[in-house]
């Protein structure tokens, strides 16, 4: 779903409030089994609401791919009686602002309004129309779909996008997160209007629902709005659960492409966003490529060879486990080079982890650079919603820094030497001649 910028609440955007000493999440589930997650906050008057189904591209299916993203973008295409232009004008005239956000997991819908009566309630209507009766209009479907297209060909001009897409399916094949997050032109073409239809009904359903509110208003208001929002949503039990992720052999692909410069991507299956090790990993890779200029492969490929302005490493957490991406951009008659020291900088932190001085710095940074996470409610709004759609423990942000501030070297070695196998990295690379 496109974000849709409105001057009138342009000022309110900026308001940021004060760094929280903590953050008091609220959690209860309506009568429907809507889990909601709620932080009341009255220092600036605006209300934040968003509400996020697991109905991510992984949920596609290879000869529908495309369908998860085409669903979720119509969704304030046509709602309630109301066209994509009266929808936008309504959220305008009272300074609302709709936003939405989709990946490999998850589908949602947010709103942002000032929190007074009339300017919430009409914005509020708006919202209930777009999530309770979306009517996914044959036009509007094909100007959207046309567009995806069009992004789907731009994206194959370069070869960065090139490269991530191939890099998921060689870790994950194609199905579940090795389907690319805007499907296939294969895909898209095949879709009909009565797939959307089909999907709304399955992939959103309140018991399947989390809804996340912070901001102007009372725990009862809260309570009131999450029970009117399950309410009107699909019903039924909750759908059926993607298949688990099932890793893929380490392999090589090479890509040719135009370019004076290869992307490459080296990786394995990591972690999933519950992972017991998540901490561990999480201040470990600081050190090997997290941390910028103070990270191990920036040292060992640029610093110390100049092979690449940029290498980097992170681990991208999912509800199943995602990659360790391991990235650079070098040169193509560098790229041996290039790789065959990212290969040694990963096999060396495995075999020895960081040391206490490297340790003792990622601490500092990873801590210090904590209250910048939580000094707007729309920073705390995006941890809310993750601490709601992967079921993380409500003092999650209260106990983030001991959680940091508590890993060991001895946790860190330990994780990635169960976790990283330096010798079943998968290869991609794109750029100059396939070889």
């Amino acid at each position: 779903m496109r974000v849709k910028q409105f001057l009138l609440l342009l000022g309110a955007l900026v308001v940021a409030v004060p760094a929280w000493a903590g953050v008091a999440i609220q959690h209860w589930t309506t009568p429907q089994g809507t889990r909601v997650y709620f932080v009341e906050n009255r220092d600036i008057p605006m209300l934040d609401v968003a509400i996020d189904f697991p109905a991510g591209s992984r949920h596609d299916t290879p000869g529908k791919s495309g369908l998860a993203a085409l669903t979720h973008t119509m969704l304030d295409q046509g709602a309630g009686g109301m066209s994509d232009i009266v929808i936008a004008q309504r959220l305008a005239d009272v300074g609302a602002v709709l936003g939405g956000g989709f990946d490999q997991d998850k589908a949602g819908v947010s709103l942002r309004t000032l929190s007074s009566a009339r300017e919430r309630d009409a914005a509020l209507e708006v919202l209930m129309a777009i999530l309770h009766k979306p009517q996914f209009p044959q036009a509007a479907m094909q100007r959207e779909r046309a567009r995806m297209l069009a992004q789907l060909r731009d994206e194959d001009s370069r070869p960065g996008e090139v490269a991530a897409k191939a890099f998921y399916r060689a870790l994950y094949g194609d199905q579940g997160y090795g389907l690319p997050v805007a499907g296939t032109a294969k895909g898209l073409n095949k879709i009909v209007r009565g797939d959307l239809q089909a999907w709304y009904r399955m992939r959103y359903r309140a018991a399947d629902a989390v809804i996340s509110v912070i901001g102007d208003m009372s725990r009862a208001e809260a309570e009131k709005l999450a029970r009117r929002i399950a309410a009107g949503l699909p019903q039924g039990a909750p759908a059926p659960a993607a298949a688990p992720v099932s890793p893929r052999p380490p392999t090589e692909k090479r890509i040719a492409h135009p370019s004076l410069q290869s992307h490459v991507l080296i990786g394995q299956v990591g972690m999933a966003r519950s992972d017991p090790d998540y901490f561990a990993l999480y201040v470990g890779n600081h050190v090997l490529g997290g941390s910028g200029f103070d990270s191990r492969m920036l040292e060992e490929v640029r610093q110390k060879r100049g092979y690449a302005y940029s290498a980097y490493s992170y681990f991208i957490p999912m509800a199943q486990p995602g990659p360790l991406l391991i990235g650079l951009q070098t040169k193509n008659e560098q790229v041996e080079d290039a790789r065959k020291v990212a290969l040694e900088t990963v096999a060396r932190f495995v075999a020895e982890g960081p040391t206490e001085a490297e340790l003792a710095q990622a601490r500092n940074n990873l801590v210090g650079g904590f209250p910048l996470r939580i000094d707007s409610n729309k920073k705390i709004m995006d941890y809310l919603r993750a601490i709601g759609f992967h079921k993380l423990p409500l003092t999650y942000l209260d106990d983030w820094v001991k959680n940091v501030e508590s890993v060991t070297l001895e946790q860190i070695r330990d994780a990635f030497k169960r976790r990283v196998d330096p010798g079943a990295l998968s290869v991609v690379v794109v750029g100059g001649d396939a070889g």
